[in-house]
């Protein structure tokens, strides 16, 4: 396929002064330039751009923001520049470092019955937003569908500090990087993509469902176009920004008491794959009565999966939570899951892994 060149116009007040502003200032090479006589137009190539400068564009002055690997190699490391023709010059991170945000803690409700919007988002597929304050940009938590099953997706990755994957009914086929062919989440299974890990959405059962958290609430999300999935190197052991792939299988879980009276647990053994980032529990209904608690964790999210329990919150209405119901308690805050029905099941998702739970 013969690839088709394309050019960024801009208008230039001072053409000869620019010729030296755009190749000795921002390093960049000057491809053409015309007439020879008096010179209006030229082009520049660069950073991964074409630039043509045109003196007789009827326009007014442009901005050209470059965004780079190396700021601070052009330009003598300046980030606000003029160019003699009017043009101005931003250069800023092309890949700036990723910002977990103070999370601003609140106590939030978001009931299914409640009929908050389904949106339809990347590669067509439906997004239900369970946190909409998203904590002050500390915490995404989206409710996905898939509309008819098929995902036209593309080989990606994502710019984040930690991301769940955990399937409340269905299924998904997935493929990742270094973890050999496909793998299939059902319900009760959950996937962490450890951050920049490449994956690709294959295929989904007509009923699929799940819960995706990510942090933080805005994060990038590349396409990888020169990778190719899957790869031949099986890899369970290698790390991400210090976090392992996990998939967690729901069948044959080992469950414990749990760390609030009357209820038991399985863990997902997220909390160690990420060194402690995050915990990931899913929790029913165990023996004995429920009691008021408090916890000290700094981002504590739940969803109901199956059932009924009735969220009692401290200087709040009761909450009679049912399946598609999602809160957030803040640290401190006393709290208690009272009636459970013998059906109730919910994922429980903590930033930190470890933290404390004490009696109120």
């Amino acid at each position: 396929m013969t690839e088709i060149r394309a050019e960024v116009l801009l208008v230039t007040a001072d053409l000869r002064k620019d010729l030296p502003f755009f190749t000795k200032v921002l390093g960049m090479r000057m491809d053409m330039i015309y007439p020879a006589d008096n010179p209006s137009v030229a082009v520049f190539s660069g950073h991964g751009l074409r630039v043509r400068l045109d003196q007789s564009a009827d326009m007014p002055p442009g901005h050209l923001r470059i965004l780079t690997d190396a700021p601070e190699t052009l330009a003598d490391g300046a980030r606000d520049l003029i160019a003699p023709g009017g043009t101005r010059i931003t250069i800023d991170e092309l890949n700036p470092p990723l910002v977990l945000p103070p999370t601003q803690h609140a106590f939030v409700v978001r009931r299914l019955a409640d009929q908050a919007p389904w949106v339809i988002g990347r590669a067509g597929m439906a997004y239900r937003d369970l946190v909409p304050t998203r904590l002050g940009g500390a915490i995404i938590a989206s409710h996905i569908r898939v509309p008819d099953g098929k995902v036209p997706d593309m080989v990606h990755f994502h710019k984040v500090g930690f991301q769940l994957i955990f399937c409340v009914s269905g299924w998904v086929d997935v493929l990742y990087e270094d973890q050999g062919g496909v793998r299939r989440l059902t319900a009760g299974d959950c996937f962490i993509q450890p951050p920049q890990i490449r994956h690709r959405v294959l295929e989904a059962g007509d009923d699929i469902e799940v819960i995706e958290i990510g942090v933080p609430a805005e994060h990038v999300t590349e396409i990888d176009h020169e990778m190719t999935l899957p790869t031949p190197d099986l890899r369970p052991d290698r790390e991400w920004d210090g976090q392992r792939f996990v998939h967690n299988l729901a069948r044959g879980a080992d469950w414990r008491p749990f760390r609030q009276p009357g209820y038991i647990c399985r863990d997902t053994t997220i909390n160690a794959s990420t060194k402690g980032v995050a915990g990931v529990q899913v929790v029913r209904k165990g023996q004995g009565a429920p009691l008021a608690t408090r916890h000290d964790s700094d981002i504590l999210f739940c969803f109901v999966m199956g059932g009924q329990m009735t969220l009692e919150g401290e200087g709040k209405e009761p909450y009679r939570l049912s399946r598609g119901d999602a809160f957030v308690t803040p640290p401190g805050m006393t709290t208690r899951w009272a009636d459970p029905t013998d059906d109730f099941e919910l994922l429980e998702v903590s930033l930190p892994g470890s933290f404390a739970t004490t009696p109120a």
